[in-house]
């Protein structure tokens, strides 16, 4: 596996933007904003990754193509589409969303209509309608798990697979999205494994955080950093390192301050050390 997060300068070139996670001991990298570059500059930017061994793990293309709203849902497409084409021109693992939501008001937030059969349709359409327009033949469109949006289970996103029928759709997996229940908070190994068991083949990228759950009711869960939640990284990593060795793992959401990520960094390389997991 790999293992990458977010660099907290401003690199301004690529080779400064690759010097920056090399000197935290990323193997990955999240790809940055080049909406507005020119092609030349995205070349240098893949060129310059794959000199020094660095793996771009993720384009994201954060927006809502399923909103209620047509001038959200118009937009959300077209930055899905762009995204995706950026991410094949520099050859990442991934050009990733959430499927977006049916809230007006929260692109990623929970509504009623989320978890609907209508919703889900719309959900197939609307990925087809974006994969079939960018073609992609280098990276694939990923949907990130969710806790209260398709898909939202590992049995869930088979299905959705299935459905949108498009060999350049895959999975981005983030365990902690799913674990929205004690039921799962409390055998988060026995669900980790059971992602890996039927997503395993599909799986592109990873997101590493953590999770805990209070003693408030009804039910509260964070996110928090690995190693201090319930997150059973042994077995996540275990798994991780039986899928292709450039498979990424990306720390995410934690404080923008170097000492967290390199906290978290520290936890992941432990417990992949103890499991005989290689990090490349």
């Amino acid at each position: 596996m790999r293992l990458g997060g977010p660099v907290l300068d401003k690199p301004a070139d690529p080779e400064a933007w690759v010097q920056s996670h090399l000197r935290q001991g990323y193997s990955a990298a999240y790809a940055p904003n080049l909406d507005a570059a020119a092609p030349d500059v995205v070349r240098a930017y893949r060129e310059t990754a794959a000199k020094h061994n660095l793996l771009i793990a993720e384009v994201g293309a954060w927006s809502n193509p399923i909103s209620p709203d047509n001038e959200k849902r118009t937009a959300g497409l077209a930055i899905c589409k762009k995204r995706l084409a950026i991410a094949d021109e520099l050859g990442a693992r991934s050009c990733v969303n959430i499927v977006g939501s049916r809230n007006p008001a929260k692109w990623d937030g929970p509504h009623p209509e989320n978890l609907t059969e209508a919703t889900f349709d719309m959900i197939v359409q609307c990925v087809r309608e974006i994969v079939d327009a960018v073609k992609p033949t280098r990276t694939f469109y990923t949907l990130e798990t969710m806790p209260w949006i398709w898909p939202d289970s590992p049995d869930a996103y088979l299905r959705l697979l299935k459905a949108i029928d498009r060999t350049r759709v895959a999975v981005h997996l983030d365990p902690v999205n799913m674990v929205n229940c004690p039921s799962r908070a409390y055998d988060t190994g026995g669900f980790i494994r059971d992602c890996f068991a039927k997503l395993g083949p599909y799986i592109k990228s990873c997101h590493g955080k953590d999770i805990v759950l209070h003693p408030k009711l009804t039910v509260h869960l964070d996110e928090c950093r690995p190693g201090t939640g319930v997150l059973d990284y042994a077995a996540f990593l275990r798994e991780l390192g039986r899928l292709d060795p450039d498979t990424p793992l990306m720390l995410e959401h934690l404080p923008p301050e170097e000492s967290e990520y390199r906290a978290a960094a520290d936890h992941v390389r432990a417990v992949a050390a103890r499991e005989g997991v290689t990090i490349r």
